[in-house]
This record gives C-alpha cells, sequence and structure tokens, in this order.
C-alpha cells in the first residue's frame, strides 16, 4: 500500500443526529437532519460538509493547474450543490453540482482549467462514474 500523504481522521457519535469531530480538535458540530428531510436543522448536514470539501479541494486544484499552464486561477469562487435524488430502485443518490467563477482568466482559459481540474481533483476521482456532477464555469455547462 501507498503511503498517504496526509489523513484526516474523525469521530461521529449519533449519525445524522448526533456529533462530529476531528482527532486534532478543530472541528466540533451538531449533525441534524436538515428540514426538508423532517429534522429540525439545527446543525449541519454531511450533504453540507460534502459540498464545503468539495469545492475547497476543486478550487485548490484549478490554482495547480492554473499555475502549472501559468494562469493566475487561484481566485476561484466556487457554488457548490449537492442534493439528495430518489432513485427508481428506491435508493437514494448523490449529485453535485459546481457553479465554478473564473474571473482572472478568459471564458475559454476557464472552461480548459475547470476541465483538466476536473480530471486530477481527488473528489472528482472519487466520484467519477458514481455520481452525477454537474460542471459550469464562467455560465457555460460543461
Amino acid at each position: 500500500m501507498t503511503t498517504p500523504l496526509y489523513t484526516a481522521q474523525a469521530h461521529v457519535t449519533g449519525g445524522r443526529i448526533g456529533r462530529g469531530r476531528t482527532s486534532d480538535g478543530k472541528l466540533e458540530l451538531t449533525l441534524r437532519q436538515p428540514k426538508e428531510l423532517g429534522g429540525d436543522g439545527a446543525g449541519v448536514n454531511p450533504e453540507q460538509l460534502f459540498a464545503v470539501g468539495y469545492a475547497a479541494c476543486f478550487g485548490t486544484t484549478l490554482a495547480l493547474v492554473g499555475q502549472r499552464d501559468d494562469l493566475q486561477a487561484d481566485d476561484a469562487e466556487i457554488d457548490s450543490s449537492v442534493s439528495l435524488i430518489p432513485d427508481a430502485g428506491g435508493h437514494i443518490r448523490l449529485r453535485v453540482e459546481l457553479d465554478i467563477a473564473l474571473p482572472s482568466v478568459t471564458d475559454e482559459q476557464a472552461v480548459g482549467l475547470a476541465r483538466a481540474a476536473d480530471q486530477v481533483c481527488p473528489y472528482s476521482h472519487a466520484t467519477r462514474g458514481n455520481i452525477e456532477v454537474a460542471l459550469t464555469v464562467n455560465g457555460t455547462r460543461l
């Protein structure tokens, strides 16, 4: 097995209606069902955490891909959404949408950077072929 560059560790009790914390103590939060799923919405939920994580990872990947191409892409702003979608088999699936704004490059460059970032972002690798992911960059749907 390959030695990891970094490993995040967390502990959760109570699932969606519990508490979660990271091993380093930097993140500790109350987990709750969203109101749309019958919860009180008084905490965060896994989909919100996934939305923040994916957007942050993708933004960093855009900046790195931009550096490789001598383009400044570290000013990306990403609005992400993670949806729970029921399927015909009675299961619930995830759908992700990333709406990316890259103001420092042309629209054509932004599209190229987003496509390249999607190929190397660890979250994109993890989701590819498993869940629907839609990317929009500077108003263009990829």
